[in-house]
């Protein structure tokens, strides 16, 4: 049985169809990670799983239930979203924003107790972030803001982490650091991961399914050795995409060829 299970799902924004009969199911305690070029529509249909988009057609059940059913902090137990950017100038430090993820858990009132506080300082160190507690986060680095972001939606409780090219603008360091946080957030605590991403590499090294997107349509669901072809990649992103394999992983191993190399390689 399916932990989320999208089913012929359509979404637009104003008369633009961007997401067209999408379906796919995602397992409970996955690694998946969503593909695709630009305009394909990946960060629509991830806005749509936390409840932010709108569904023209089709459904999104999550647990067997519509996610429309849901009461909103009902939904923000179940799930998690992070987005690609936090505004830097965020008034708030780092402790304050971490145990905002204690919204959809608060009564009436919506005073934090001792709980809470224990489960906000858990987080922080989970991430590692427990140090930059006071600091605010116009002060951080932007993997460390993105650590805390993290942080604040483990703060939730929730076993389903939505994750917007959590790894953007990164550099390889800190993008490993939030893989390898991702991984580990899985194994240990049980989450399932939904993660966006550009980085073709990243998704080969981490994801157990991929579902490649392509004008708002399905191309390809399945294992990175089944979705990370040259032939698929090429034939999506329109583009020479040479893929083999990673010595050290055994996974699809994906390297841009130029276009003067393409010509020189079909010599």
């Amino acid at each position: 049985m399916s932990l989320i299970d999208i089913r012929g799902v359509s979404l637009q924004y104003g008369d633009r169809q961007v997401i067209k009969q999408v379906s796919v199911q995602i397992e409970q305690g996955e690694f998946f990670v969503i593909i695709g070029p630009n305009g394909a529509g990946k960060t629509t249909l991830l806005k749509a799983l936390s409840g932010l988009h709108a569904l023209v057609g089709g459904d999104i059940l999550v647990h067997q239930r519509p996610i429309t059913d849901y009461a909103k902090k009902e939904l923000a137990r179940t799930l998690a979203l992070v987005p690609q950017q936090i505004n830097a100038d965020f008034p708030f430090t780092v402790a304050e924003t971490v145990l905002m993820g204690r919204y959809p858990h608060l009564g009436l009132l919506a005073v934090e107790g001792k709980k809470d506080l224990e489960m906000a300082e858990q987080a922080m160190e989970f991430t590692e972030v427990d140090h930059l507690a006071d600091r605010r986060l116009g002060q951080l680095s932007g993997g460390e803001r993105q650590r805390v972001i993290i942080a604040r939606a483990i703060c939730q409780q929730s076993k389903i982490l939505l994750l917007d090219e959590p790894t953007a603008s990164l550099d390889p360091a800190h993008q490993l650091r939030i893989m390898d946080l991702m991984e580990r957030l899985r194994c240990e605590a049980k989450v399932t991961i939904v993660m966006v991403s550009h980085d073709l590499n990243l998704a080969a090294s981490y994801a157990d399914r991929l579902l490649l997107l392509k004008d708002g349509e399905v191309e390809k669901v399945g294992t990175p050795q089944q979705v990370l072809t040259s032939e698929q990649l090429s034939q999506s992103y329109g583009c020479t995409l040479l893929v083999d394999e990673n010595p050290l992983l055994g996974r699809p191993r994906v390297s841009l060829v130029s276009a003067g190399a393409a010509v020189t390689t079909n010599r």
